[in-house]
């Protein structure tokens, strides 16, 4: 595995090493399966080069020369024997017979000719290029060479002297190391198997991982997985046992929280019930009034406390309506007179926990009406993520106080406070379910001259298709 170059490290400390790990960051693939085929073939293909070079430089080139070394000096031996003989025709048959039945070398003589034209070459062919080295090292005549003219055969001519021409045709199996291609065709086909064989393999050890990652980022944005079972290498399942056991505590954390809370609630409740039938009792005076209002509000802050440490981690995530949800939002939340206009894109859904997301939105929907005179609620969906904004025209919050403004209880001193009259947890619980989705919520200025609360949340998931099908799979 590639270590993760260290980008803030001071100039003086960027060695070759660091720039060498960050080159292989920027350029290697991503995922790991890409990642793990490059280690498994690329010591196959550097070893079958190697290989390959060896075998060309110590094998075929050597044995090549050697073979046109041989018919070279034969032929050399045949015009130093005709050129000892007494001229004659009878000479002349005896040597070609020599040659023909005992060097198997295709001889013979013609008269009055000339040197043919220079041979069409081949692009690459060792043959032509040994062979003639050791024809004009040997020999020493002028010499004519075709190793295309006739498949499997290579004519050779050589000029003995003005009218007499010595022509060989003879095998190229005499000559080159013909069966050479058969070695580098057996190391190639072997090659491929074996590459075939590791690809396979490794695609059958990367889907548990993958299997594991969907299941741990499903778990992490609030859905179930069921169907998912420790698979792979002993290390992929221990990885997968341990997810499983802390999804096993995590399940019955959140059930005895949620048992916890829920009998702490139902006591709470169950006093400002009785508070509420007191106060009904005394009569509808201003002091009476001003108590049902103050139990009114400690229900809510209950209510508020109950939903931010609870956490809607009991709901399951279905396909939703995303412009239904927002438009119910739009209709329930109001603030006075001041109500919230939407604008959004037809047709969005979403795997969302529906009421857990609707809190959310109406959060920040409540938050705006509070403090604006008009507020739009938009939406759309782009590259796999669902964007919801929520504007207004109030105050809004100084950039220095945005990230503050989410945290548990705060309260702003300035002109706006985003949950006047509440518990001070409406960003807080709004953030909390945002990032249970996989999402995160930000602010910004809005075109309204007010705040712009952006919740963004993905609508699929970060694994890509293949990788998905890969750990659906497995």
């Amino acid at each position: 595995m590639v270590a993760i170059p260290d980008y803030s490290a001071p100039p003086e400390r960027r060695n070759l090493k660091w720039r060498f790990n960050r080159l292989l960051e920027r350029y290697l693939p991503k995922r790991l399966y890409p990642r793990t085929l490059i280690i498994v073939i690329t010591p196959v293909v550097v070893l079958l080069s190697i290989v390959m070079f060896i075998f060309m430089e110590r094998h075929w080139d050597k044995v090549t020369g050697r073979m046109s070394r041989a018919v070279a000096q034969e032929i050399a031996f045949l015009i130093k024997l005709h050129e000892s003989l007494p001229p004659g025709e009878d000479s002349d048959r005896w040597l070609v017979n020599t040659a023909n039945e005992h060097l198997g070398l295709g001889f013979t003589m013609i008269k009055g000719q000339d040197l043919p034209p220079p041979a069409r070459k081949p692009l690459f062919s060792l043959l032509d290029i040994k062979l003639s080295k050791q024809i004009s090292k040997r020999v020493g005549k002028p010499f004519w060479i075709d190793t295309l003219g006739r498949t499997g055969y290579v004519d050779i001519r050589v000029k003995v002297r003005d009218g007499l021409i010595f022509r060989f045709l003879t095998e190229q199996e005499r000559a080159y190391a013909s069966n050479s291609h058969i070695f580098i065709l057996w190391m190639v086909v072997s090659s491929v198997v074996l590459l075939s064989v590791a690809v396979i393999f490794m695609r059958n050890q990367i889907r548990p991982i993958l299997a594991l990652a969907s299941a741990a980022q499903s778990f992490g944005l609030g859905r179930d997985v069921p169907d998912f079972r420790p698979r792979g290498a002993a290390e992929v399942r221990a990885a997968a046992v341990a997810f499983l056991n802390m999804k096993e505590r995590i399940g019955r954390h959140v059930e005895q929280r949620t048992t916890m809370l829920a009998g702490v609630s139902h006591d709470l409740r169950t006093i400002l019930t009785r508070f509420k039938l007191q106060l009904e009792v005394l009569g509808d005076g201003p002091q009476v009034q001003a108590l049902k209002s103050d139990v009114d509000e400690m229900q809510h802050m209950l209510e508020d406390y109950i939903d931010f440490v609870r956490g809607h981690e009991g709901e399951k995530s279905v396909e939703t309506d995303i412009g239904a949800l927002l438009h119910q939002v739009a209709r329930e939340t109001r603030h006075g007179h001041t109500c919230a206009q939407l604008v959004a894109t037809e047709g969005i859904t979403a795997l969302i926990r529906p009421n857990a997301f609707k809190r959310c939105i109406s959060n920040l929907v409540g938050n705006a009406c509070r403090h604006g005179s008009e507020v739009i609620i938009g939406a759309r969906c782009e590259n796999g993520e669902l964007t919801v904004t929520v504007e207004d025209d109030g105050p809004g919050i100084p950039e220095e106080m945005r990230s503050e403004v989410f945290r548990p209880f705060c309260r702003l001193d300035g002109a706006r406070n985003q949950d006047e009259g509440g518990s001070g947890l409406g960003l807080t619980i709004a953030l909390d379910i945002a990032r249970s989705h996989g999402g995160d919520i930000t602010l910004d200025t809005s075109t309204l001259g007010g705040l712009k609360a952006v919740v963004r949340v993905p609508i699929v998931e970060a694994l890509d298709g293949d990788a998905r099908e890969d750990a659906r799979a497995g």
